[in-house]
């Protein structure tokens, strides 16, 4: 099983918001983690241990950064994301529905399945909101 279908929603979300609030001399204090998850400080400590467990996240001195392999988990999700959104927005659905629809099956979905579903859709380079679709790691260097 791939490191993205492991994951639970509040597990991405917790990569998501470290790998917004850290910059390149500081990790994420776990308070501020929590605070943007808009939950309390032990409920993100239980998202964030099972991260660093898989490996995408490290954390020093009660700061959290993500690693390589967390940063390249995210890049992935968002791929997952675009390439079903992309899916979605060509069988009807309009754009402010298609990120709802993607949400529920991107977790899921495997890299080989969006890469097919890419391939069929000739290699989207963004989805319906306009946002890049990051590209496979085949494509990179390439495009």
């Amino acid at each position: 099983m791939e490191v993205l279908q492991r994951l639970t929603r509040r597990q991405l979300e917790t990569l998501q918001s470290i790998g917004s609030l850290e910059t390149v001399d500081r990790g994420a204090p776990l308070k501020r983690i929590a605070a943007s998850m808009h939950v309390s400080a032990p409920s993100a400590l239980g998202h964030l241990t099972p991260l660093e467990e898989l490996g995408l996240v490290e954390r020093y001195r009660g700061k959290s950064r993500l690693t390589d392999r967390g940063r390249a988990t995210l890049r992935e999700y968002q791929r997952h994301h675009r390439v079903v959104e992309s899916l979605f927005s060509t069988l009807g659905l309009p754009a402010s529905e298609t990120c709802a629809a993607a949400r529920e099956i991107d977790l899921a979905i495997s890299h080989r399945t969006v890469e097919e579903v890419c391939r069929a859709r000739a290699h989207p380079s963004t989805c319906p909101h306009g946002e890049p679709i990051p590209a496979c790691s085949s494509e990179r260097g390439t495009h």
